[in-house]
């Protein structure tokens, strides 16, 4: 039976667009024995097609004309690859409303506009597909969507952002946070820009993308608890380590009684914890629900051909189930509540500095106790006058900690300002030989 030949086109030829279109070539023996189609780019939509590139293209194929694209009725599939909401949310509505399905690799763009995009996809009775757009090569929402669609899952734990992975990795082997930025920016793990890596954004948008398919409703971005890594500071590092801990940038998102809270910020990681070996620019997620208690994946989450690998897989999904499969519906279902700001429950990891004289540690342990903290480790290590406290709580909600640390931060003994990151371990108290 001869194959069923498929002209797609792309929105973008950067470096994961000119990936793409390199593994279709290479691949489109096994795409056409899988599915009995094969990938045929005949367009790739840039800003400047006379612009010399690193990636060269073939003769014909760019073009500045997005009409080209979308009039043209023998595309069967756009890949969009060119990242930003506008024009390129313009671009997708257009092709999904004419009966075009897209595959994105864009968080931004399915993590703030994905009732619109999906509105369109119905309309146009297509399919969307955004594996790429979480965790590049790991296949996560493929995951949450089919094989575990029944499953309940409750929580999404997980390092969703390589850049500051990598980041924090360098420093923690001795390196400054400006040195270690400037490296993986050498290496092409961070952009030149780097604002939405370090500030958290990216993996806010990521966390916000996981937590609407895990649990069935929308999670707008503006629901997300962010911080970012340029606050970690070489003592965070140090801290950590003497803990037999890591600092790493986590995202975590729950269902707690119908209600959905999620975060992302810098957190201690229990050296026994899986998300503790993550090293270098690799993400890894933990799934956990009723029916399978813990999955952990985890692999290369940054990258041109890692995107781009996700990319194509969605592309061979779409032609392996067509439009009338139950991923052409948005994945929301239900419209849940979300957790008030500052419930989220963990352990946290405290750093005070203060005026070293009698009554100091008391009043410190009281205004800690007024919020209903309470104290599992404290590690004191004195100065010229002052000390330096390192407090681990035990489980409280993260508003009464902060809470706490405000009026701790008022206290005429009060020297630096006095910082609370949570932390995360699969372990209790007592186990981590805090009891």
């Amino acid at each position: 039976m001869s194959a069923v030949d498929v002209p797609v086109a792309l929105l973008g030829y950067g470096t994961v667009g000119s990936a793409v279109h390199r593994l279709l070539d290479e691949g489109a023996d096994e795409i056409e024995r899988s599915t009995g189609h094969r990938l045929r780019v005949v367009r790739a939509l840039v800003r400047d097609p006379a612009r010399e590139r690193r990636h060269g293209a073939p003769e014909g194929l760019l073009t500045d004309d997005f009409a080209l694209i979308r009039d043209d009725s023998d595309v069967g599939l756009v890949a969009e690859v060119m990242g930003g909401l506008e024009p390129t949310g313009s671009y997708v509505l257009e092709l999904l409303r004419r009966g075009t399905p897209v595959v994105t690799a864009n968080k931004q763009l399915v993590a703030r506009s994905g009732p619109e995009l999906f509105a369109a996809a119905a309309e146009g009775g297509v399919q969307l597909r955004f594996e790429a757009s979480v965790c590049a090569a790991i296949p996560v929402i493929k995951l949450l969507r089919e094989s575990l669609v029944v499953t309940n899952v409750h929580r999404v734990l997980g390092i969703v952002n390589g850049t500051t992975n990598f980041v924090l990795g360098e420093m923690e082997a001795g390196r400054g946070y400006a040195d270690a930025l400037v490296e993986a920016q050498r290496l092409g793990f961070a952009e030149a820009d780097p604002t939405e890596d370090v500030t958290g954004l990216d993996a806010a948008a990521k966390m916000a993308i996981l937590a609407t398919v895990a649990f069935g409703t929308r999670v707008p971005v503006d629901w997300i608890e962010v911080s970012g890594i340029d606050a970690v500071r070489d003592e965070h590092v140090a801290a950590a380590r003497a803990l037999d801990m890591r600092v790493k940038l986590v995202g975590e998102a729950v269902l707690v009684d119908d209600r959905v809270g999620v975060r992302v910020q810098p957190a201690f990681v229990d050296a026994h914890h899986p998300l503790a070996a993550v090293e270098g620019a690799f993400n890894a997620v933990m799934l956990q629900g009723d029916a399978i208690r813990e999955l952990t994946l985890e692999g290369p989450g940054a990258g041109g051909l890692e995107t781009a690998s996700a990319v194509v897989a969605d592309m061979v999904s779409v032609l392996g189930t067509g439009s009338g499969g139950f991923l052409s519906r948005d994945p929301v279902w239900r419209s849940l509540e979300r957790l008030p700001a500052g419930e989220l429950p963990s352990p946290h990891y405290l750093r005070l500095e203060v005026e070293d004289r009698a009554g100091v540690l008391a009043r410190l342990a009281q205004e800690l106790a007024n919020e209903g903290v309470s104290v599992a480790r404290l590690v004191q290590q004195p100065g010229d006058g002052h000390a330096v406290l390192h407090v681990v709580t035990h489980e409280a909600p993260a508003g009464r900690v902060q809470a706490a640390l405000q009026a701790i931060r008022a206290l005429p003994e009060a020297r630096r300002r006095a910082a609370a990151l949570p932390v995360v371990s699969s372990r209790g108290v007592a186990e981590l030989g805090w009891a």
